[in-house]
């Protein structure tokens, strides 16, 4: 099963597996991650799944699409960056293995 590194604002790393299908933030949830609150529960209506994509890994995730709901939602995330990210509209695949995302401060 491919796995997920999060990392805390405060350098903490919690190493997760990931079932193929489920978002990036719903592993968070599933496993207690510290710093993914989920309040919307991933439908892209708010931004407290925010993570920014280690850039080494931009490449396979992507990045949001400008003009789309995830955009929309990052322009209301507290220190938006490049590489910023809705992990509930990132969705494990094989590929991903290794991910790593790290958390922003804080999610409001």
């Amino acid at each position: 099963m491919p796995k997920v590194t999060y990392i805390e604002y405060n350098g903490t790393e919690h190493l997760v597996e990931v079932p193929i299908g489920l978002s990036v933030m719903r592993g968070a949830v599933n496993n207690n991650v510290p710093g993914i609150d989920a309040d919307c529960g991933g439908e892209c209506a708010c931004a407290t799944c925010h993570v920014y994509v280690d850039p080494a890994w931009l490449d396979k995730t992507g990045t949001p699409v400008p003009g789309s709901q995830e955009a929309s939602m990052l322009s209301f995330a507290a220190e938006g960056e490049f590489n910023s990210r809705l992990s509930c509209q990132i969705a494990m695949r094989e590929e991903l293995d290794g991910l790593i995302v790290r958390m922003p401060q804080g999610q409001h």
